[in-house]
């Protein structure tokens, strides 16, 4: 397995583009790393970063080489997880692609549930824009994605879509509560916040405001939905979110409720779970993958 380490060195190498970074990161030192890098480069026969003051990065060569690296990282996973299996017990490690809706209420309890029952599986979470995902998938960084979007089907393998409509969100004692549902004229009669421009949410957000008298600028946009719910709460102001990333319609969280936007001002969108469509995925992703397909399913309207 010497050649794993030296791969995943590599791949540390090329993602932080610093040899210094990556030796921190294997805990080894600078040299070693050099060395390693030297030797594989020497066996290839080709130089594989090129190397500058700044650091280093990938060349030609370099793009294919780190291709073959993480696909063989990832095919390897896949076999430990399947041999564990064998055994009875469940190993792995599960790196999953998400939009920031998924991170406050959904993903948690889901990642908690399943590490119940298999601890020894480890989890990596990337807060990731629908574009940013379909490329990480590409290129190996993570296993699944989990992301909204209000475009068109993906590129990537869809293993299940789910229809996502765009809920209000607002301080607990806000005037709005009282009703069951909102219509977009009522949202803009307070100052509205917003996230930023290419967020899936606010793409529909302009798409249906777009030539309406009451349609106006945000007050305030983010990039960090965080921020945006942390300000309504000590706000008048309102702000959007799909119904998986909002607080609860009844009962407050973080002092936060939220309503839903009526249908008839606003056309959900789709949360689509997917992997990379030449990959086989580890025992351990299968399952998670399988898991959270359920409790989306059993939530949700899907296609």
């Amino acid at each position: 397995m010497k050649h794993l380490t030296t791969f995943m060195i590599i791949e540390t190498i090329a993602r932080t583009g610093s040899i210094r970074a990556a030796a921190e990161q294997a805990a080894l030192t600078p040299s070693a790393v050099q060395r390693r890098l030297q030797g594989y480069e020497d066996e290839l026969g080709y130089e594989i970063f090129e190397r500058s003051s700044k650091g280093v990065r990938l060349n030609a060569a370099g793009e294919m080489v780190i291709q073959h690296v993480r696909e063989t990282l990832a095919e390897t996973d896949r076999l430990q997880s399947r041999i564990a299996d064998l055994s009875g017990l469940r190993r792995g490690r599960v790196s999953i692609g998400c939009s920031q809706a998924l991170v406050r209420y959904f993903l948690p309890v889901q990642i908690a549930a399943y590490q119940s029952e298999f601890p020894n599986v480890n989890f990596e979470v990337m807060v990731l824009a629908h574009g940013a995902a379909q490329q990480a998938l590409e290129d190996y960084l993570v296993d699944l994605v989990l992301v909204f979007d209000d475009g068109a089907l993906p590129e990537y393998k869809v293993l299940l879509e789910v229809q996502q409509r765009l809920a209000v969100i607002m301080a607990a004692d806000h005037p709005l509560t009282r009703y069951d549902t909102l219509r977009l004229r009522q949202c803009f009669g307070y100052p509205v916040i917003l996230p930023g421009q290419g967020f899936g949410g606010r793409a529909l957000i302009n798409e249906a405001i777009l030539g309406k008298t009451y349609g106006q600028a945000p007050v305030l946009e983010s990039n960090s939905f965080e921020y945006l719910k942390a300000h309504v709460a000590r706000t008048d102001a309102l702000t959007f979110q799909i119904e998986i990333g909002a607080p609860e319609e009844t009962a407050a969280q973080d002092g936060l409720v939220s309503r839903l936007i009526d249908e008839r001002d606003m056309k959900p969108g789709s949360l689509w779970l997917g992997q990379h469509r030449d990959r086989s995925l580890s025992v351990a992703v299968s399952r998670f993958a399988e898991q959270i397909s359920r409790a989306l399913s059993e939530q949700y309207l899907h296609f």
